[in-house]
Parts: C-alpha cells; sequence; structure tokens
C-alpha cells in the first residue's frame, strides 16, 4: 500500500501547492506506516520535493504531457496508482486537479472529496473534513472506497519541512492516441500568483479608475503579495479577467486578504471567504465586506494606503 501525491509544477518548477500536498502526505503516510509518493510531469529540478517527506518521485517526461490535458494525466496516473498499489491519491484545489480528480475517480472507481481542510478525522474508514457552501459551513464526508481521493483546499494545512532520501523513478508516458492538442497558454504576468499567494491585495471601483492602479501594485510589492481585482473592475477594463476573484472568478485561500475599495457584494465574498484574515480599507462605513472583515479601517484609500506602504517599509528596515 502506498498514497500517491500528484504535484503540479509551472514552467518545470513545483507550485507551492506541491509542497503543501506533499507535507500534507507525510503526516497521514507516517500514520498509517506507508510510503509517500509522488508524480510529475516535465519537472526540470525535483530535488526540491526531498524537503517534505517524499519517499519516492516518479517522473515522466516527454513531450505529450509538457501541456496539462485531463484525459492524458489521468491515464498516466491511474497506471502509476495501479503498479504502486496506491490506496490514497492527493490532489491541490486548482482548477486543472477539480477537472482531474472526477476523471480519476471514474477511472478507478474512486471516492473523492473535494475542498477538504485538515488531516482526516479518521482514517478507518476514511472520514474528511470539507468546506461547503462556497466555504460558510463544513461538512464531514466519510469515503468507504477502496481507493480515494483527497482534494485538498489551498492553504488549508501549511508546509512543514521533513527531510527523506528520496529516491527518482523515471516512468514511461502512457499513449492515449489522443487528437487534442494544446495550442497556446495565456497566463498572467503578475510576480506572485493568486493560486500561490499567502498574501492577497485586491482593488474594487474605488480606486475610481486604472491609472490609480500603483497603489494596489505598491502595497503588494511591499507585502510581497499578489494582486487581485473585483469583477466591476475586470469588466470594465482596468484589469485583466486573471485577476478576477470571487464566486465567478478565482476562489482565494490566502493567509491575508486585502481589500482596498471592494464594497463587498455576496459573490467576492463567497468567493474569498477561505481566506485565514480579511482586511477592508473603504471610505464608506456602511460597505457589507465591514462585516465579514477581520478587521476594517473607514478611510479614503488614496490617504491610507500610502501611509500603510510608509509604515511597513519603515517596519521592515528598523
Amino acid at each position: 500500500m502506498s498514497i500517491l501525491v500528484y504535484t503540479e509544477s509551472e514552467n518545470g518548477k513545483f507550485k507551492k501547492s506541491a509542497f503543501e500536498l506533499a507535507s500534507y502526505g507525510r503526516a497521514i503516510a507516517d500514520n498509517l506506516g506507508v510510503e509517500l509518493i509522488a508524480v510529475s510531469f516535465n519537472q526540470q529540478d525535483p530535488k526540491p520535493l526531498e524537503a517534505y517527506g517524499i519517499d519516492r518521485l516518479i517522473q515522466i517526461d516527454d513531450p505529450s504531457v509538457e501541456d496539462f490535458t485531463v484525459l492524458q494525466y489521468a491515464a498516466n496516473i491511474t497506471k502509476i496508482v495501479q503498479e504502486k498499489s496506491s490506496k490514497l491519491i492527493l490532489l491541490s484545489s486548482s482548477a486543472n486537479a477539480k477537472y482531474l480528480a472526477p476523471q480519476l475517480a471514474v477511472s478507478l472507481s474512486a471516492g473523492y472529496a473535494s475542498n477538504v481542510v485538515g488531516l482526516p478525522l479518521q482514517l478507518e474508514p476514511l472520514t474528511v473534513k470539507r468546506s461547503c457552501f462556497t466555504n460558510k459551513a463544513f461538512n464531514t464526508c466519510m469515503l468507504e472506497n477502496e481507493i480515494n481521493i483527497i482534494g485538498l483546499s489551498n492553504n488549508s494545512f501549511g508546509i512543514f519541512e521533513n527531510s527523506k532520501q528520496m529516491s527518482i523513478e523515471q516512468g514511461s508516458v502512457v499513449d492515449t492516441a489522443l487528437n487534442l492538442k494544446v495550442e497556446k497558454v495565456e497566463k498572467s504576468t503578475g510576480k506572485v500568483t493568486i493560486a500561490d499567494a499567502d498574501i492577497v491585495v485586491s482593488g474594487g471601483r474605488g480606486l475610481k479608475g486604472p491609472e490609480n492602479w500603483h497603489l494596489i501594485e505598491d502595497l503588494a510589492d511591499t507585502l510581497g503579495a499578489a494582486t487581485a481585482c473585483s469583477k466591476p473592475v475586470s469588466d470594465m477594463g482596468w484589469r485583466p479577467h486573471s485577476e478576477h476573484v470571487g464566486q465567478t472568478g478565482k476562489p482565494v485561500a490566502s493567509n491575508l486578504y486585502i481589500a482596498v475599495g471592494v464594497s463587498g457584494a455576496i459573490q467576492h465574498l463567497a468567493g474569498i471567504n477561505s481566506s485565514k484574515v480579511k482586511v477592508v480599507i473603504n471610505i464608506d462605513p456602511e460597505a457589507p465586506f465591514f462585516k465579514a472583515a477581520d478587521y476594517g479601517v473607514v478611510g479614503d484609500a488614496f490617504e491610507v494606503v500610502p501611509e500603510l506602504i510608509e509604515k511597513l517599509k519603515a517596519f521592515r528596515s528598523a
């Protein structure tokens, strides 16, 4: 028996979620006394994964898996699960992973629990806690299949170093004879991606125009954060749609979410509710966001944000 972790990468480098999944898998593997195996596709440098408790890495290098296609990736992971007798598969909560999980569940007749937060409540039968109703509640889910899949909610467990002597095994690619070809992948060019960010700084219509977005960018640069925006901002073309967060945009599960000039429509709040600490800066004390925020600042963003940046820089240089 073994546990299999699908470690996602981008441009040949592991995503932050890969290290969180490895940390999570290590904790379960130690409890069960089983091997923790990871699978990666076209990974340039596997060494960083060793620090997070992986016993064995199966690396598949082939031009056919250079771009993510769900059937191709599912076929390769299914083969490894069967070869290594894996009974538990760990995935992240990225868009690709949520696309991949149902396909794996069908291929392996496996149970699947998405949006899992924290370690299993019990292992026999496998019982996990999940967030539901757009992160407004939790439920307990019991998986009784022979093989089960856990989709771990981003930033819900954390990253913990637990160095192991990791062996690397070259895996052979499964030929699925697919005619699907990825022509182009367009990605946002921000310094920190929303999915991997510990801190997200978001702006709304209170910024009054795209010419004032330097306030968001300057604060994000100071904090090492990703930038985001509300739906009206992306609809008006102030910012690209790749930065739109909320129920109809990208979900956010950061450790700190700072909303500047965002009123807090219910769809926006639903999409960022998994963030651990929420801060709002808004001139309107009746803005709905204040009811959902952990900390609120009633004030003009054009005065508050520059002063906040100045204080943060002074604190760091002290």
